[in-house]
């Protein structure tokens, strides 16, 4: 099993005017852009990114992150409102399996019980 580093996934900047813009990071482990120009590409370096943000695709990327910013929040409260409903439903399962691991850890000490009383109770002489 070999262990991997997994680069940081970059995030543009926001400005003054609330519009999202390029400032490119500290890169330490690589970097990957989401921008979805080159996939699967992990830059290595901040000179290898700013070729990168110069690119057309990565450029259309930006303003289509722009133009879209309030249907961004819409899908972001949606997607929280998502969460809190599966956090819930995972508390309730997660209760009904402790109930059913109980209920099952008494019928199996029952049965442990019901078994040795008979294994008790049996007349040795009989057996032959």
């Amino acid at each position: 099993m070999d262990i991997t580093i997994t680069p940081d996934t970059y995030t543009p900047s926001v400005d003054n005017d609330g519009n999202y813009i390029d400032k490119i990071p500290i890169i330490k482990k690589g970097l990957f852009c989401p921008c979805g120009s080159r996939k699967e590409k992990n830059y290595e370096n901040a000179t290898k990114f700013a070729c990168h943000i110069k690119s057309k695709a990565h450029q259309n990327w930006l303003v289509n992150l722009n133009q879209n910013k309030a249907n961004y929040y819409v899908e972001m409260l949606m997607n929280k409102e998502m969460i809190v409903n599966q956090q819930k439903i995972i508390v309730q399962l997660e209760n009904q399996l402790h109930k059913k691991n109980l209920t099952i850890d008494y019928l199996t000490e029952q049965l442990t019980m019901k078994t040795n009383q008979q294994a008790c109770t049996m007349d040795l002489l009989d057996l032959n």
